[in-house]
């Protein structure tokens, strides 16, 4: 079974207004929690876990100031969170174990004819 990849692009008109405040929602949470993700990590040099970020937000929505964020689905808040453990995991995992590595010029190709 292949997967199949759809491309849409956003006009601005009425119908599109409710999607359109749904994605900088969630644009709006994504930042904030990489924000939030970057200060942890140069303070105390540890990630935070997703379990803490879905935790933290659902705090922060019961607040006044991010009561907005309410307006997105709590699935959708969750799976911020959890791309953004993952894609940490991967990050702290890769400086861990990073070797340098250098392409020689055997990679170089004199023609493509």
């Amino acid at each position: 079974m292949s997967l199949r990849t759809y491309v849409f692009k956003l006009y601005r008109s009425k119908r599109n207004k409710r999607l359109a405040q749904k994605i900088n929602i969630a644009g709006a949470i994504y930042n904030h929690l990489i924000a939030l993700h970057r200060r942890y990590h140069r303070r105390f040099g540890l990630r935070i876990s997703a379990y803490r970020l879905k935790n933290y937000i659902t705090k922060l929505k019961k607040t006044k100031r991010f009561s907005f964020w309410n307006s997105l689905g709590s699935q959708a808040i969750q799976d911020i969170a959890e791309r953004i453990d993952r894609a940490y995991k991967l990050y702290l995992c890769a400086i861990e174990f990073a070797v340098v590595r250098f392409t020689g010029a055997s990679h170089v190709y004199a023609e493509f004819a």
